[in-house]
């Protein structure tokens, strides 16, 4: 056993009786040391409570979640501890990608959530953006993300009344202590979309709601940008009470969404009747699922949570 490499825990969240963990399988493939590696799989109903139950378990110094569809890079092990050297990084963290494999109809889904009009900079989550850089919460996603588990304990760990953007919440704890934050966009997983647009819906309105409960229990200014959908929203419902002069920010809107798919496709032709309304359709539901998150009744934190969490340890070999 190498003792200078460090140990890493890898963390996946499943749910209960889930036959097929496709990144544990993944997960034996990455090229790291398998004596200084171990799987966890943490089953339950509320992944933020999951994730924390594991890292109390974990052995490594090191932590990395995935999702459990994520299927990493094999040298994102490497690429990782070797961005750790920094003593200062506390999170490494990269895009996940949709597969080439994908239908056609869940391709679209990853164009459009790597368009900036769509999702403004979180569109890094999405598809490789620029090199290597100190980053923050808008572009690092937790289904490929690397802790220092040092951070992780020391800042409370997931806040357990959240789900989704519990990783939001404490990447700005830990930014704010002066950790610092790296998107690598060569660290990146490879995970599918939703497979049908109605579940794609449900995805953008459950972002929606997330980052407006985040923003109930954790308020930060980073957060102001993602009031602009839900005022969209309101924008739209409002327009047959609206004087036709105040028309005018519908037609930038329209223009824009053209000039993004252009971007996305040179063929405007082929790609305006696939990927406008999905654009359209990504400010709307996620508009419409923070809004519900404003009026939601929030847990607390340290409210008891429900079901239990059972922990699978996997063989890296």
């Amino acid at each position: 056993m190498n003792e200078l490499t460090p140990f890493v825990s890898i963390i996946i969240a499943a749910r209960p009786g889930q036959a097929e963990v496709l990144s544990a399988v993944a997960a034996r493939t990455l090229d790291y040391p398998k004596d200084r590696l171990e799987i966890l799989i943490a089953r339950g109903r509320q992944p933020s409570v999951q994730r924390n139950r594991a890292v109390t378990e974990a052995r490594g110094e090191f932590i990395y979640f995935l999702d459990d569809d994520s299927v990493p890079s094999e040298q994102n092990l490497r690429r990782g501890i070797e961005l750790f050297r920094d003593a200062g990084v506390q999170i490494v963290g990269g895009p996940n990608l949709v597969p080439s494999t994908a239908p056609p109809l869940e391709q679209a889904f990853g164009q459009v959530m790597g368009a900036w009009l769509a999702f403004g900079p979180s569109s890094a989550r999405y598809r490789k953006i620029g090199v290597l850089r100190a980053s923050g919460e808008k572009e690092l996603i937790l289904c490929n993300m690397m802790f220092r588990k040092a951070a992780f304990t020391e800042h409370g760990g997931f806040d357990e009344a959240l789900y989704p953007n519990e990783e939001n919440a404490l990447m700005d704890s830990i930014q704010s202590a002066g950790g610092r934050l790296l998107y690598d966009p060569e660290f990146f997983v490879e995970r599918r979309p939703r497979p049908t647009v109605s579940a794609f819906e449900r995805m953008l309105m459950t972002y929606g709601r997330g980052r407006a409960e985040q923003f109930r229990l954790h308020p930060t200014l980073g957060s102001l940008p993602n009031f602009v959908p839900p005022a969209f929203l309101a924008y739209l419902l409002a327009l047959p009470f609206l004087p036709p002069v105040l028309l005018w920010p519908l037609a930038i809107y329209a223009l824009a969404v053209v000039a993004q798919v252009s971007a996305l496709n040179p063929c405007l032709i082929c790609g305006l009747p696939r990927l406008a309304p999905l654009i359209v359709l990504s400010h709307l539901c996620y508009g419409a699922g923070f809004w519900h998150g404003l009026f939601t009744r929030l847990k607390s934190r340290n409210q008891p949570s429900v079901g239990a969490v059972s922990l699978e340890r996997v063989s890296p070999a």
